[in-house]
């Protein structure tokens, strides 16, 4: 069975109440499937729940996504109850995704230490489990290495049962092999062990990189692999005719060849033929289906959205 394609939209620089309603709505006219946003202090953002719950208040089908929450922000029980009140309030719309943080300044405004990748993944794993646990509506008696529960009841129970679709996202081989025994859906990310979005990432979000990722969640998933969606988000988005003359201006930023940033599936460039045909051939060689953009982008990937869906 072909997966379906389906867009969501980043909302996570949006911050005026009126324009994040205006957005979601017109992103569920336009038939984008979901609406998400980042998690992230240093950003002067919105805080995701909150700002997710007005985004459905505003709709009727259009899904919403945390894309994705810094573990390391939250207790997971806190996150467990909030996730399904969100999913409840919005009559099953959540997707909730969760990461193991990555952006330096967050850590620092925050006054966290930002511990080595490992660590970090081995935290998320086990707050993975609290959260899965109490969003199944268990009682929950856990005291792992990071975290205690004792006897809580998750409640309330979610709208979506077992629970909400879970989205583990990552660009490395400790965080994808987690995503790929655990989440319902992976998101594919470059590498961001500098701790910001810059030249260093390119390299891990090339074609061969990206073969790599896809090898590492399949052998995590085993049997269950073909029941994952995966997901990318889109860095580098535009309609526009000349497409090598894009990527050639924008390539060196990404730190890799133009060549690679065309075939990168963190870049979408092209006429909207050329982008269609291009997340087609996204689904045919890697089985990505879930393709991320930015609000900026909502109006002219519109009839991408129209020909993909």
């Amino acid at each position: 069975m072909t997966r379906p394609i389906r867009f969501s939209i980043q909302a996570s620089l949006v911050t005026d109440p009126g324009e994040l309603r205006e957005l979601a709505v017109r992103a569920e006219d336009l038939g984008y499937s979901t609406i998400s946003m980042a998690d992230h202090i240093a950003d002067g953002q919105l805080a995701p729940m909150v700002a997710l719950m007005a985004a459905a208040d505003a709709t009727t089908t259009l899904r919403i996504m945390t894309l994705v929450l810094g573990n390391d922000y939250r207790h997971p029980a806190l996150v467990a109850k909030e996730a399904a009140s969100l999913d409840l309030l919005s009559n099953g719309r959540l997707e909730l995704g969760l990461g193991a943080g990555w952006m330096t300044a967050d850590y620092e405004q925050l006054g966290l230490t930002c511990d080595r990748p490992g660590l970090r993944i081995e935290r998320l794993g086990e707050a993975v489990d609290v959260v899965d646990r109490l969003l199944r509506g268990e009682t929950v008696d856990h005291a792992g290495p990071h975290y205690r529960v004792d006897g809580l009841a998750g409640f309330p129970l979610p709208h979506q049962r077992p629970r909400p679709p879970l989205l583990v996202a990552g660009g490395g081989r400790r965080i994808l092999t987690l995503a790929g025994q655990r989440a319902d859906i992976v998101g594919l990310n470059p590498g961001l062990g500098a701790g910001v979005i810059d030249h260093r990432a390119g390299p891990s979000a090339t074609p061969d990189a990206t073969d790599q990722k896809l090898a590492w969640i399949r052998e995590a998933a085993g049997p269950r692999f073909d029941d994952i969606e995966l997901q990318t988000r889109i860095h580098m988005a535009a309609i526009a005719d000349d497409r090598e003359a894009m990527a050639e201006a924008i390539a060196p930023t990404m730190g890799i060849s133009p060549v690679d940033a065309l075939a990168s599936p963190h870049a979408l460039v092209g006429s909207v033929a050329q982008c269609v045909e291009t997340v087609h051939e996204w689904r045919e060689r890697w089985g990505i289906t879930y393709i991320g953009l930015s609000a900026d982008a909502v109006e002219d990937f519109a009839p991408v959205v129209a020909a993909v869906s």
